[in-house]
């Protein structure tokens, strides 16, 4: 039994063994196997299922002529694998649909040298040819159609995707030159006008200020769609969905719909309105339920006094909205309408795992029947989503406008919530038993359960790879650049089996070099480059890989040192790469140098013992020392500023060293955390923690309206964007 388990966890690509972050190897064990395998639907406790299983398997893959997908990179000489039966016929033909229109076609005459594989069940031999087609086939989506010999039948069909060799460089890279801006969690921005979470008038807001700076990109944490009746799930990498928008960033009072309603503006501007508005930008960590439920009071006001008739040009608008959202529009919107019901009805509705049997799954009877007895509720959903990408819109159209590189730099969460709308959606495109998360290394010593579902790689491949594409596009449309969170799952995805600890999962490999072909095609479409987060346990082949892809690596100085504990100059970092100095992972630099994540780390039981905390402490003073003479060794030390760092604290001469020390480096693009600008100490996101601590909670420290206009700030921004010439 365990012979067979083994080789269906290789052919299901669950990795043999993998070399964590310090170089020790470790060997999955076949319990780990096994319960993988069983996440993946397998009954590895009943040998005569399984093999049954294991049987099927064989006999669909045989019996399909043609794979659902063949992705290759463009070229003028392509090779298609197919399997045939004995019966058919030596002489085929082949016909490829060109996206826009045009068809391209050939002759294939099957002979025992393309033959790689053969199979027989019941008497029937099958038989795996390789075909070479000699073609010069333009990038994009095409079909491949296998024919008779006769050209009157067609055998099989297959998605036929031809992509470029790597991903889209903005033509200013390609002159060399270099760039810089700040990275924001969107929600933290506090200002004079907005509701008690940073939103998207905020966003423009912070788009003229540090594009006035010299800043030539502002990036942005996932504005993935999360839950709005249950606004405590508030975790930007932990959505609901990928695809849309989160809509509590959605400026109220910037809607056209409220700026046409006088009654309603009149109703916001009475005193008691304003002093609730008042007491939620007050205070310091955002109540995400008082936030919530004064904005979507409002927001539900605007939408019932909104003339979204056919006969209005807003309502033409909106229709054509429904129409392109499709499907997924109204998966979205009926999941956040359903979900705002069971909870209104008393029920701990968190997600469909815990909904009433009925509700579990989409394209239930009951969910079907409940779309259509609620379809005011559901298009209230589908505006909001319509209204956010409006907003987000007009936020991407005036980074242009300003003359901004790059403009909005957007990131792409690795995963969803166990209980989010994609799932509910797409339950067969997922293994929701077991979850993603990392095994152990410095940012999480005992490992990382993210609970979120991994997908299924064979059904992906099965699905044509279609997921993926749409998601790409959700977020790349209309933005400069996409950071890919944890770009490492594009090859291997670190998974947990139920119940079990961070630190004993396994690998599961996905097909990169078709992911990372699809990756360049859409990048290339949307003209958006590509940012891969390769920090944690990476092997060295995958750095090779997304390099010669096309993708920006991620460099952060924190984590770039040397055998001898010396930090690495950012004049050696890559070209193509972003560098930081910290992110939203990590303690501030503030807070890294006063050791202040050690000290909450140690009162949130982050660390396993006082033994371990205290080497912590031993190592952390060692890197400041490290720092302070890599600043002096390269002469951006402040004379202020002294060399034994027992004796030196973080200030703002120091602070700003630092970020010019990174400026001056080599890699294109330098990304800084306004919490930096601001000198914060508290961290947004603690590793390893939910509600230990008020994750994705923090604001920043002053509003826009201020720290805009400080003369340091706008001396040290200055700074940068001289630094970034030389």
């Amino acid at each position: 039994m365990d012979e067979l388990l083994d080789l269906l966890a290789q052919r299901r690509g669950i990795g043999q063994e993998y070399t964590d972050i310090w170089g020790k190897t470790t060997q999955t064990s076949m319990e780990n196997k096994r319960a993988i395998l069983d996440a993946m639907g397998y009954a590895t406790t009943e040998p005569e299922v399984l093999s049954e299983q294991i049987s099927h398997e064989d006999l669909t893959y045989w019996q399909q002529m043609l794979d659902p997908v063949y992705v290759l990179r463009q070229q003028t000489d392509f090779h298609i694998t197919c399997r045939l039966p004995a019966t058919v016929e030596s002489l085929l033909n082949w016909r490829i649909e060109l996206e826009e229109g045009a068809q391209l076609s050939g002759v294939i005459s099957l002979n025992d040298s393309q033959k790689i594989n053969s199979f027989q069940t019941n008497e029937l031999l099958f038989s795996e040819y390789v075909i070479n087609i000699q073609q010069n086939i333009p990038n994009g989506y095409h079909q491949f159609n296998l024919l008779s010999g006769n050209n009157t039948q067609v055998l099989a069909t297959s998605s036929l995707i031809v992509a470029p060799a790597n991903c889209f460089h903005p033509e200013f890279l390609q002159r060399q030159q270099k760039c810089w801006g700040p990275s924001v969690q969107l929600y933290t921005l506090r200002s004079q006008r907005n509701w008690g979470v940073g939103d998207f008038t905020d966003l423009n807001m912070l788009l003229r200020g540090v594009a006035a700076w010299g800043a030539d990109f502002v990036g942005l944490n996932p504005i993935h769609a999360l839950y709005p009746a249950n606004p405590e799930s508030c975790s930007p990498y932990s959505p609901s969905s990928r695809r849309w928008l989160n809509v509590i960033y959605i400026d109220v009072e910037a809607i056209p719909d409220f700026v046409s309603n006088p009654a309603l503006q009149k109703e916001l501007a009475a005193p008691e309105i304003q002093e609730q508005l008042n007491q939620l930008r007050a205070v310091d960590w955002i109540d995400y339920q008082a936030v919530f439920s004064f904005k979507i009071g409002w927001l539900r006001r605007v939408f019932e006094g909104a003339d979204l008739s056919a006969r209005t040009e807003r309502g033409k608008a909106f229709a054509e909205y429904i129409a392109a959202g499709g499907d997924g529009l109204l998966q979205m919107a009926t999941f956040d309408a359903l979900q705002n019901t069971l909870y209104a009805g008393g029920l701990e509705a968190w997600g469909p795992p815990v909904w009433p049997e009925v509700y579990r799954s989409f394209d239930s009877p009951a969910v079907q029947t409940w779309i259509a007895s609620h379809q005011l509720d559901i298009r209230f959903y589908q505006y909001l989503q319509w209204i956010a990408d409006q907003q987000l819109a007009e936020a991407e159209q005036l980074a242009k406008a300003l003359g901004m590189k790059i403009g909005l730099y957007r990131d792409l969460a690795v995963g969803v919530s166990e209980g989010s709308c994609e799932i509910w959606a797409n339950k067969d495109l997922y293994c929701p038993k077991a979850s993603i998360g990392a095994p152990p290394d410095p940012l999480g010593p005992q490992g990382q359960n993210w609970g979120l579902p991994p997908i299924d790689p064979v059904q992906l491949k099965r699905a044509a790879y279609r997921p993926f594409i749409e998601l790409l596009r959700a977020n790349m449309r209309g933005c400069g650049a996409l950071r890919i969170d944890h770009v490492m799952g594009l090859r291997r995805l670190w998974w947990v089996p139920p119940g079990a600890p961070s630190s004993m999962g396994a690998y599961v490999y996905y097909p990169v070099e078709e992911m990372l072909a699809i990756l360049a095609l859409e990048s290339h479409r949307e003209r958006c480059m590509v940012i891969g987060e390769d920090l944690g346990t990476v092997p060295p082949e995958m750095r090779t890989l997304l390099h010669a892809n096309g993708v920006y690596s991620y460099k952060v100085f924190f984590f770039e040192r040397a055998a001898d504990g010396g930090y690495f100059s950012p004049a050696h970092y890559p070209a193509q790469a972003m560098a930081a100095l910290t992110t939203h992972d990590m303690p501030t630099l503030r807070g890294f140098w006063h050791c202040d994540d050690l000290a909450l780390g140690r009162d949130l039981g982050l660390y396993p013992d006082e033994e371990k905390l205290q080497d912590l402490y031993r190592e952390r003073h060692s890197a400041k020392q490290a720092i302070l003479d890599s600043l002096a060794g390269h002469g951006v030390l402040p004379d202020s500023i002294g060399h034994d760092v027992s004796w030196v604290g973080m200030n703002t001469a120091l602070a700003h060293a630092l970020q010019e020390h990174m400026c001056r480096g080599n890699s294109a693009l330098f990304s800084t955390q306004l919490e930096d600008w601001l000198e914060m100490d508290k961290p947004v996101n603690v590793p390893g923690t939910s509600t230990e601590y008020p994750n994705w909670r923090r604001k920043l420290s002053k509003d826009l309206e201020s720290f805009l206009n400080d003369p340091g700030l706008v001396a040290l921004a200055n700074r940068l964007t001289n630094a970034r010439k030389q």
